[in-house]
């Protein structure tokens, strides 16, 4: 069977090829792994550029399965110019679930540390920063091209890249619109906090961008609060006088108060780290709630006076906040 698998890839016969292709996927691991080794890698790709939708999804389904799981193999598809051929796919597919299978062959391919640097043009990533953002793509492969971004993010030389493409806007859109408890609203919230280390203000003038983290820290999961929590913590240290007032205007004291108290690990850190740069803004506004301001500003009063000298104090004093504000 593995050598009519073969022979049929290399025939150049299309029909033959697909039933190959087809076959190629229902293989054990050991079995494709082995059958790499046999070039049949070159007749797979020259699939992709057919017309036919079944040819191009079979063959990205034998790639796949070819990649999945071998670092070797990666590579392989990677210099043989599947790249290409992938943009080529999203730029011009309307099949939804060629779209998907070109996604997750992407994100597949830049987990392999070797293929990054090659697969980071410019057209890749504005591209995948366009798709995120489309309506009519799928949260999987939103998912999936977000993932992407952030596998080659790892690159500090590549944030640069990622950040001129707009992703800062398109993530916020992203987390704006969607579930912000979902694995999506995560990925988007992680890859953003991501590249604002690098660039904080990039963000800070994204009108409305500081509204949807404060909501992020109110509804998403515990990982999206801890990276919505982040960022406005990297803003905040990155020019402090012009964005704290932003962020207390937006209302994101009870929110935080609320992570600094029962978020993760990290979260609480740096909520409490995001409290203490906050603590000298008095007079704003948080939502025209003016005896919740009071409360904040007497607590905060409080920290101030005696957080540094009683380590526990803090969070006694961020419980009982959050007990006031529930009343």
């Amino acid at each position: 069977m593995e050598d009519i698998v073969v022979e049929s890839l290399l025939s150049g016969n299309r029909e033959a090829q697909i039933e190959a292709a087809i076959e190629l996927s229902n293989l054990t691991r050991k079995q494709r792994q082995k059958l790499s080794e046999r070039e049949i890698i070159p007749p797979l790709l020259s699939m992709l550029q057919s017309q036919d939708c079944i040819t191009t999804e079979v063959a990205l389904s034998a790639l796949l399965s070819l990649a999945f799981g071998s670092e070797r193999n990666k590579v392989k598809i990677v210099k043989s110019g599947a790249v290409p051929m992938l943009l080529e796919i999203l730029q011009s597919e309307k099949k939804m679930v060629i779209l998907e299978l070109a996604m997750a062959f992407l994100l597949i391919l830049s987990s392999c540390n070797k293929n990054k640097v090659k697969m980071a043009s410019t057209m890749l990533v504005q591209l995948l920063v366009g798709l995120i953002g489309l309506d009519r793509l799928t949260i999987q492969a939103k998912v999936d091209g977000i993932a992407t971004l952030q596998n080659l993010s790892t690159l500090h030389q590549i944030v640069p890249l990622v950040i001129a493409s707009g992703a800062p806007y398109a993530l916020l859109q992203v987390i704006n619109v969607c579930e912000k408890s979902s694995e999506l609203a995560d990925k988007a919230a992680a890859l953003l906090e991501n590249i604002i280390s690098h660039s904080p203000e990039s963000i800070s003038s994204i009108s409305g961008a500081i509204g949807v983290l404060v909501e992020a820290i109110e509804e998403g999961s515990a990982q999206c609060k801890e990276h919505a929590v982040g960022i406005l913590l990297c803003i905040c240290s990155y020019d402090r006088e012009t964005n704290r007032g932003m962020i207390l205007r937006e209302g994101v004291m009870p929110g935080l108060l609320q992570v600094s108290v029962d978020g993760t690990r990290r979260a609480k850190e740096m909520a409490r780290e995001l409290l203490l740069l906050l603590r000298d803004c008095s007079g704003y506004v948080i939502k025209n709630k003016q005896s919740k301001i009071e409360i904040v500003e007497q607590i905060m009063r409080e920290i101030d006076q005696e957080g540094e000298r009683i380590p526990g104090t803090m969070l006694k004093l961020v419980e009982e906040m959050i007990s006031k504000l529930s009343t």
